[in-house]
């Protein structure tokens, strides 16, 4: 449990990106591979200028800044005025088109309503978005291969925006369209899929808590066949919950 852990966090560290898992697996060295991470998010923005106007740059570049911050939220909504005081979504809606049509980030909805087909009740204003490497996140974000690997205290507020992450690219991997939930302020899951037919909820924990309200509130008003928690705990089965550690979240 323990290595396998660890090889979750060094994933986190150096991401899937070909050349540097290549160059990590060659080397080992988490500089080299933090330096091609660096020109691979200096290339991004070289090519937001090749395929904006000059307008659309500065929003493009602005709005990827900061969808990494907003990860550091409590509340990982996507916020356009988090972008700049008084910003609205007609001002920076292509930019996220522009990020999401590239590969760079990925949108999950809010659904409205648990029901089939779940693209049919999502909320179009209400969003979250994820950047599609982790390893990138983390250089993006100027964090350091002993900050992840150790979880330091100093990167608290960002564990729970990172794990979410990393769970939407495997799902997403997986080919599950993701989406979330909530009910007012008083509950949310992180995401929602359909898998074998049926409508799963997936819970994400980032640390050894898992009790989860937002997931006991969800089942006894949806009445799932079984949710998922993923966490930092091995593998099993509580009150209709498959626990599934973190690091096995490509296996759902």
């Amino acid at each position: 449990m323990n290595a396998a852990m660890q090889l979750y966090r060094q994933y986190l560290v150096v991401g899937g990106m070909p050349e540097c898992v290549m160059q990590f697996a060659e080397t080992k060295d988490y500089i080299l591979v933090r330096h091609t991470q660096d020109t691979i998010l200096a290339s991004y923005l070289n090519d937001m200028s090749k395929y904006n106007n000059l307008n659309e740059i500065k929003k493009t570049r602005l709005a990827y800044d900061n969808i990494t911050a907003q990860l550091s939220k409590k509340n990982t909504r996507f916020q356009y005025k988090l972008i700049k005081k008084g910003g609205r979504a007609s001002e920076f809606e292509n930019a996220i088109e522009w990020l999401c049509l590239s590969g760079i980030v990925s949108q999950v909805y809010k659904v409205e309503q648990i029901k089939k087909p779940l693209e049919n009740y999502r909320d179009i204003d209400a969003f979250k978005i994820y950047v599609s490497d982790l390893g990138l996140l983390c250089a993006k974000k100027d964090l350091s291969a002993n900050d992840v690997l150790y979880m330091v205290e100093e990167i608290s507020d960002f564990k729970g925006g990172m794990a979410e992450n990393y769970v939407n690219v495997q799902l997403t991997i997986n080919g599950y369209n993701t989406y979330y939930w909530e009910s007012g302020r008083e509950a949310e899951i992180d995401f929602v899929i359909q898998r074998d037919g049926k409508l799963i909820p997936i819970e994400v924990k980032s640390a050894d808590n898992t009790r989860a309200k937002s997931l006991k509130a969800y089942m006894e008003t949806y009445k799932p066949d079984y949710a998922i928690k993923l966490s930092v705990k091995n593998f099993g089965f509580e009150d209709k919950k498959k626990i599934v550690p973190l690091y096995a979240a490509f296996c759902i």
